[in-house]
């Protein structure tokens, strides 16, 4: 199976076991932190078995390394997205502020 969490409320905490590569690593987090380890760790997993099914990868290893690279990149991808859209709105602002002030 590629994919457990196991709930136990201790206070404000949860406990929880989440499965990643056939492997059980227990946690403990705050409540608001579940949805986004459960999906993070399907994201993982299926990105497991597309590189063991598409990519003839055995080691899990070197799947993990795989999805740790794909993961970040896009991450990163989507950090300097960003970065260049926001620098894009601050240009175009400053010309239409620019505009504004010659026109008053």
């Amino acid at each position: 199976m590629y994919f457990s969490i196991i709930r136990v409320i201790m206070g404000d905490k949860l406990k929880i076991k989440l499965s990643v590569a056939n492997r059980i690593y227990p946690l403990t987090i705050d409540p608001s932190q579940e949805e986004g380890l459960r999906l993070a760790s399907q994201q993982i997993n299926t990105l497991i078995k597309k590189f063991e099914q598409n990519y003839s990868v055995r080691d899990k290893q070197d799947a993990l390394a795989m999805c740790a690279l794909q993961i970040a990149s896009s991450k990163k991808q989507n950090s300097l997205n960003e970065e260049t859209f926001i620098n894009d709105v601050e240009d175009r602002l400053s010309n239409l502020i620019n505009i504004l002030d010659e026109k008053s």
